[in-house]
């Protein structure tokens, strides 16, 4: 059995056993191994005569999956680092030095998803291979999900920019508070007699924006979950009553 089929089987076996029952609807090794292959394999930098993967790699969690993570987590950074090191290796992949595996965390992350962000360090083969994380930029961090499509972290909660609602393949552009529901008073009407008359808003405040149910029949769902209320993020799907809308920020 190969070094790669070596690592991959202990990652499985971690979320198999007793590791795993603790993740079952939290971040899971595996997804992060995973997605960092991804990330290597997207952040490449072609020179005269290599292509140089990134080898300095930030994860980021929820504060919750980083409590979990919080026992294992030396462990598991070596884990990863293992597999990055054989899956460059693999890809034909060049290296300035042993790939690096950090966890931090991000309030701006739900339960279940992560960012990864990627950087590439002493390209230059004089440059030394030890070179501190805060010698360059780091990448675009990209969010995981298990039901959302990878996204920029930009479009996260904190972002100030206009904020629209898809409805009905039209874009319907926010003012800093909107009331949505059946009411013709609502500032987005819905045309659906699953949806209570004042059914939800979405208000903007210091941090981002804001959804809150406003005491709806039906409730009000964030991506196939019924919350209260909850910071919304760029491409984040609202169903209220039957009727599903897209939150986006531009």
């Amino acid at each position: 059995m190969s070094v790669l089929r070596n690592i991959e089987a202990k990652l499985e076996a971690l979320v198999e056993g007793a590791f795993g029952r603790v993740f079952r609807s939290s971040v899971q090794p595996v997804e992060i191994a995973e997605k960092l292959a991804r990330e290597m394999e997207e952040n490449q930098l072609v020179s005269v005569s290599r292509v140089y993967a990134p080898n300095f790699y930030r994860v980021y969690l929820s504060p919750a999956d980083r409590e979990q993570f919080k026992s294992y987590e030396e462990a598991l950074r070596k884990e990863l680092s293992d597999y990055l090191l054989e899956h460059a290796r693999r890809e034909g992949l060049s290296l300035t030095s042993r790939p690096q595996v950090e966890f931090l965390t991000d309030e701006r992350l739900a339960v279940g998803e992560f960012g990864i962000q990627a950087q590439l360090l002493s390209v230059d083969e004089g440059a030394p291979a030890e070179a501190p994380p805060h010698a360059a930029e780091f990448g675009q961090t990209m969010v995981y999900s298990p039901e959302r499509a990878a996204r920029p972290l930009a479009g996260a909660a904190g972002e100030h920019g206009r904020a629209l609602l898809l409805l009905d393949g039209k874009r319907v552009v926010l003012g800093d508070r909107a009331v949505i529901g059946r009411s013709r008073e609502c500032d987005v009407v819905l045309a659906d007699p699953n949806a209570s008359r004042r059914h939800a808003e979405i208000r903007r405040d210091r941090e981002g924006w804001i959804v809150r149910d406003l005491g709806s029949t039906n409730g009000t769902l964030v991506n196939g979950r019924r919350v209260q209320a909850a910071r919304l993020r760029s491409g984040d799907r609202l169903t209220l009553g039957l009727t599903d809308l897209v939150f986006e920020i531009e």
